[in-house]
């Protein structure tokens, strides 16, 4: 499936040719799309892409956009990956291929252009109003409101020179200025305090529309050094065109909806949050963090917010398994780096968004030796990717689809002892944003993992009890007879 758009309105244009998208017109900003995005999920598609428009108090053409890589077809489509939706074990086959195109993926550097639709409207100084658009509050009780759920930040690092773009939560601090929210240990926030550290402002662009793979890409967690523009130049098969800032010197999306430069104060802070976050909770609370002083706004007519759908409760598939772009991305990831490192026959990784995608992890391999399982569990847990914020990581036999939670479930309950099967892993990477590292502790953001071994024990393989299945050579005559009615 090629991809055949270069941003948002591309896509829309393609997801409205596949039935899957659903407008809604008139909603307030005040709340109601926060929850009526949660909503709109009745119809042929169980997750489409919600579109509002004629927001309360705005123009008609200022939009908002939530959900457009929750599902499997979309996100095929956006990282352009053939994938039929039809497929047996839809999920882990998608995730396969994501982590062979990452494996195998050639990077692209992007080509810079004088000018772009991005362009079509420019505001400096006192002109700038962050509030011109229908930025939502998406929670009742968030601190502000979010223009940036699903953005990508782009920075340069002030001594090896390379740009970075992540996806960091931002909030309308006044008209003119935002504040960001950015987890220890990410690759911005290393980035700033190398600036601070000179005692200088960071030049920083905030894109908060562009084609839905810039947030996909940026909201994952790819090496140190690795330009984010290039790997997505690598996933669409040629150059992004870019624009440089004349205040930042920093590239961003000539098709991009709306951009902001500016600097990252190092001397002037304010509150930020708090915000629900993916995790379900209020769980960094809120905060001085730096102040983002804007010194130019860029967007399109009739400009697109891209949002995305957090608070812990994306949207089901038919089967009620739960949806998120950042389960797949995350899980190819960890899959990716487990065969680098030299782990042999990992079948699957799946990290459950009910976890926030990184609260629980799930591996499924072929044992090959005694301590397989207990090392493809442990390295899932502390893989770069899988790293932070995680909390159990589970390892089960091939035969076990990770992406079933009653699959897993059966594994831990009839293949784990607890007194010999799980292991504590202690002072591990967390954050602010894990709700249950405590408010004095914080700042330094330590956790635990569980390493849960649901796999049949090694020695045991042949002895143990056998399972109660049907040959695949019976399966087939059944389902050739009887088509899908039947079930196991």
């Amino acid at each position: 499936m090629a991809k055949q758009f270069k941003d948002m309105r591309g896509f829309l244009e393609e997801v409205e040719k596949m039935g899957e998208l659903k407008i809604i017109e008139g909603a307030d900003w005040n709340g109601e799309i926060g929850l009526l995005r949660f909503s709109a999920r009745k119809g042929e598609c169980d997750c489409p892409v919600v579109l509002f428009d004629n927001i309360k108090d705005y123009p008609e053409g200022y939009r908002v956009v939530c959900g457009a890589p929750n599902s499997p077809r979309r996100l095929a489509m956006i990282l352009g990956i053939g994938h039929d939706s039809n497929e047996e074990t839809t999920w882990l086959s998608l995730i396969k291929k994501i982590k062979e195109k990452i494996k195998g993926l050639k990077t692209i550097p992007p080509k810079e252009v004088k000018d772009g639709p991005v362009m079509e409207n420019v505001y400096k100084g006192d002109d700038i109003d962050l509030f011109k658009f229908p930025t939502p509050l998406w929670h009742p009780g968030d601190g502000g409101r979010y223009i940036g759920t699903m953005d990508s930040i782009i920075t340069r690092d002030p001594e090896e020179d390379w740009v970075n773009m992540g996806t960091y939560r931002t909030m309308i601090r006044d008209k003119s200025s935002v504040l960001t929210y950015i987890d220890p240990g990410k690759h911005c926030n290393i980035q700033r305090q190398k600036w601070f550290d000179q005692e200088k402002d960071m030049p920083v662009v905030l894109c908060f529309g562009a084609d839905p793979l810039f947030p996909v890409v940026s909201g994952m967690e790819f090496p140190w050094g690795a330009p984010e523009f290039d790997t997505v130049g690598g996933f669409r098969g040629e150059p992004v065109e870019v624009i440089r800032g004349e205040i930042t010197g920093l590239p961003f999306p000539a098709n991009a909806e709306i951009v902001v430069e500016g600097f990252v104060s190092h001397a002037k802070k304010a509150i930020e949050g708090p915000f629900a976050e993916f995790t379900g909770y209020y769980g960094s609370g809120a905060r001085p963090e730096p102040v983002i002083e804007v010194k130019a706004l860029y967007h399109r007519d009739n400009p697109i917010i891209h949002g995305l759908l957090t608070n812990g409760r994306p949207p089901r598939d038919k089967v009620g398994r739960r949806i998120d772009f950042r389960s797949f991305m995350r899980s190819a990831l960890i899959w990716q780096q487990l065969e680098t490192v030299g782990i042999p026959d990992v079948k699957g990784v799946y990290c459950h968004p009910a976890g926030g995608s990184q609260m629980w992890i799930v591996t499924s391999i072929t044992q090959r030796y005694v301590g397989h399982a207990k090392q493809a569990a442990t390295i899932a847990s502390q893989c770069h990717p899988g790293a932070q914020l995680g909390r159990y990581s589970i390892v089960v036999d091939e035969e076990v689809d990770p992406t079933y939670d009653h699959d897993v479930i059966w594994a831990i309950s009839t293949r784990s002892e607890p007194a010999e099967s799980i292991d504590i892993l202690r002072r591990c990477w967390s954050g602010p944003l894990d709700p249950k590292v405590p408010v004095e502790l914080k700042t330094f953001g330590y956790n635990s993992r569980g390493i849960i071994d649901a796999c049949v024990p090694y020695e045991q393989r042949v002895k143990f009890a056998g399972r109660a299945t049907f040959t695949e050579d019976l399966r087939s005559k059944i389902k050739a007879k009887f088509g899908s009615t039947i079930y196991e």
